[in-house]
This record gives C-alpha cells, sequence and structure tokens, in this order.
C-alpha cells in the first residue's frame, strides 16, 4: 500500500552469531542479510518509506550493502532494541505513514505473502504479529534446571517480525514506555500490551527464522542452496591496450607499473571479464550493453561498480555466485604477488567468500601483441546458481 513504511532494524552487535562483522552484514549464499531484507520490503513499500537503523561504527558496512538502493538516509540506534525502534519512527514521523512494519534485518528469509498479511491485519486491528503454534512440550524449571511445571502449549505462540502497527498508537506508546523509564521491551507487541492496547496474531512462516548462532547462518545457506539447482556457467574476455601511465588496476587493485592500461572507465580487464562472465550466464547481454562507453558518465569510473550490478542482477532473480575463476595474459607486471590480495578484492566486491575466487596469470611466451608488451588479456568463468524456472 502507497502509505505503507518500514522500520528495518539493524544495530546488534550479533555476538552470538560468532566472530567477524555484525550478522545483518555478512553475506548468506551471497547476499547479506540486511539486502535481503530491504529487497523484500521494496516489493511492497515504497523504499523512500524505509527506514533503516543501524549502529553508528557501522555506516561503511551499511553503505557497501545498499549500494543501487534509493534509500533514505539511515539513523544511528540505541543501546537497546527499543531505543533503536523509537529513533527509526521519529524519522519516519514527517512522512506521516498510516501503518509501520517493524521488522529485524536479521531475519531475511520472510515472504511477500507474510509481509501482505502482516499489513491486512495491522489494517484491520491495529497491531498485529506474526505468530506459530509451539509443537514441542514446554517445561518451566528453577534456578537450578529442576522442573516446576509444564505450560499449555495451545496457549503459547513464538513470535516473529514484520510487526504491524497503527503509526501514531505505536510511536506514542515508544514515548510514554521511554518518560516512563521502560527500556526493557524485547518486541513491539510487548510495549503495545504495557500501553493498553490488544495486539493480535496471524499466521507466521516456519522458513522465517532469526539469524541468531552460526548454526543458523548454516542452515540459512543449506535451505538456500537446496533451492538453487539451476546451475549456469558463463564466460567474459577483455582486452585493453598498454599506454602512458604509472600503474594499471587489475581486480580491484591499483598495481604500480611503468605504463598504464587505456579505456573509457579505470580499465580493469580482470573486473571487465568477470562483469561479462557473470552476465552471460544470466544471458543478460555484456557490459556495452549496460554500460556504453559512448557514455560520457562512465568515463573513468571505478570497475566494482560493474562488478556489483552484475551482482544485483544475478540477486534480483534469486541466484548466487558459486564461484568465479579469472586467468590474466600479460608478460608484465608479475600478478603473483598480489593474487591472494586480488581475490580477497574480488571477492569483497562480489560478497562471495574468498574461497570461491580463482586468480591466475600466464605470459604469453613473447608472442604477438602481448609479448610485445602492447596489451594485457583477461578471461574469466562464473558459476552461478539459480531457482529452477
Amino acid at each position: 500500500m502507497s502509505s505503507c513504511s518500514a522500520v528495518i532494524v539493524a544495530a546488534g552487535r550479533g555476538h552470538r552469531s560468532g566472530e567477524g562483522i555484525p550478522k545483518q552484514y555478512r553475506p548468506v549464499a551471497g547476499q547479506s542479510a540486511l539486502r535481503r531484507s530491504l529487497s523484500l520490503l521494496s516489493e511492497t513499500c515504497s523504499p523512500a518509506q524505509l527506514q533503516v537503523v543501524i549502529h553508528p561504527n557501522d555506516r561503511s558496512l551499511y553503505d557497501n550493502v545498499v549500494e543501487g538502493l534509493d534509500l533514505p538516509p539511515p539513523v544511528a540506534g540505541g543501546a537497546t532494541r527499543q531505543a533503536s525502534v523509537l529513533a527509526g519512527l521519529v524519522a519516519l514521523e514527517p512522512k506521516k505513514p498510516s501503518h509501520v512494519l517493524i521488522h529485524d534485518a536479521a531475519r531475511p528469509f520472510a515472504s511477500p505473502a507474510l509481509v501482505s498479511r502482516a499489513i491486512e491485519a495491522a489494517r484491520k486491528t491495529g497491531a498485529a504479529v506474526p505468530a506459530l503454534r509451539v509443537a514441542d512440550t514446554v517445561k518451566t524449571v528453577d534456578a537450578d534446571g529442576r522442573i516446576t511445571g509444564t505450560a499449555d502449549r495451545d496457549t503459547l505462540r513464538i513470535v516473529q517480525t514484520p510487526q504491524a502497527f497503527a503509526f501514531g498508537p505505536l510511536l506514542a506508546a515508544h514515548r510514554k514506555a521511554e518518560q516512563a523509564g521502560r527500556t526493557d521491551f524485547t518486541d513491539d507487541a510487548a510495549l503495545m500490551e504495557w500501553a493498553g492496547h490488544t495486539v493480535s496474531t496471524f499466521e507466521g512462516e516456519t522458513g522465517n527464522f532469526k539469524l541468531t548462532t552460526a548454526e543458523d547462518f548454516m542452515r540459512a545457506e543449506t535451505m538456500l542452496h537446496n533451492r538453487l539447482t539451476d546451475v549456469r556457467t558463463g564466460m567474459g574476455f577483455d582486452v585493453h591496450a598498454f599506454g602512458p601511465g604509472d600503474h594499471v588496476t587489475l581486480g580491484g587493485l591499483r598495481i604500480a607499473h611503468d605504463r598504464g592500461l587505456s579505456g573509457h572507465s579505470d580499465a580493469d580487464v580482470v573486473l571487465h571479464a568477470i562483469v561479462d562472465a557473470i552476465l552471460g550466464a544470466l544471458a543478460d547481454g555484456d557490459i556495452g550493453a549496460h554500460f556504453p562507453p559512448s557514455d560520457p558518465q562512465w568515463k573513468g569510473a571505478t570497475s566494482d561498480r560493474f562488478v556489483k550490478f552484475a551482482v544485483e542482477r544475478l540477486a534480483k532473480r534469486g541466484g548466487v555466485i558459486a564461484h568465479l575463476d579469472v586467468t590474466i595474459v600479460s608478460e608484465a607486471p608479475k600478478i603473483g604477488p598480489h593474487r591472494d590480495a586480488m581475490r580477497a578484492r574480488i571477492a569483497e566486491i562480489a560478497g562471495i567468500d574468498p574461497g570461491r575466487v580463482g586468480v591466475k596469470a600466464t605470459t604469453n611466451e613473447a608472442m604477438g601483441f602481448i609479448g610485445r608488451r602492447e596489451g594485457m588479456v583477461a578471461y574469466a568463468t562464473a558459476t552461478i546458481r539459480l531457482p529452477a524456472s
């Protein structure tokens, strides 16, 4: 609906998910949880109505994840989830939304149908949350782990997000809790109950689980890859002539050299070949069709933008990169000393693990234009996985 807005909570640290960057920014089968959540909500709400709340230290991670999405600037979250949601609501208030969804970025597998049910339920009741019945027997225990009772599972529900509310009452409830010094609410349904509102439930989804532990990430990878049974391979090729300069750009790295590569953009033959390989596997044209050299906006552009574009085209079709392999053919500069750094940079740009990137190099045995050091060539193959059509 046109007035639909959403607050996406992405300010947590995710310590239980293991070491590394916060879990909402970690790739899951090639795409971060935050990006997946934003793509989902963009199908229902206008991107201009999506308000992301992040940790103040995560701005560079955030900017990398949302590149290409036309979103309002993120706002900084607070010390608790409750404070972060309030920050998002305050940022949305000038847009006067009628209803708002509150969604955890770490729940990237909700379906469009679930979002539609949330909005419909909120319109009917003013406050509604997705819920699942409890299948197992639930016990209460004391401090020593001894069972003290058995809960009636018919009255129990597991609550998920997105939770949906009339905007005005939810913001008022948050401000009331803030004034009362209450900061302990773990979800917005509990806060609304405390403020005197009735909260309804609607059917949730078992696949809408939250990424919390390392095991959850393994489960997510397995689930997504089991859906991707259409395996394809594309090939890319690029060549650029040497010209004046003091460096070449290869695989997103600046490498010192006594000459440069000539081209409309940064002439990165490695990334250009990768782009064509991904687009070829998608049967989606080539780099020249999407970024024609006749267009002045691409003059001097860094080629990481082109790779991210191709990766996004793949993600929109529900696919992931399984592997990238590159062969560089040139007499100089030497690639070996830069191989691992190049693999890491390509992986970072494509949003995959470095273990899924291969970089090889060879000379042309002093033959032809390559042997005469007039230019450089790169070949690339991209193996991708798509959902079965």
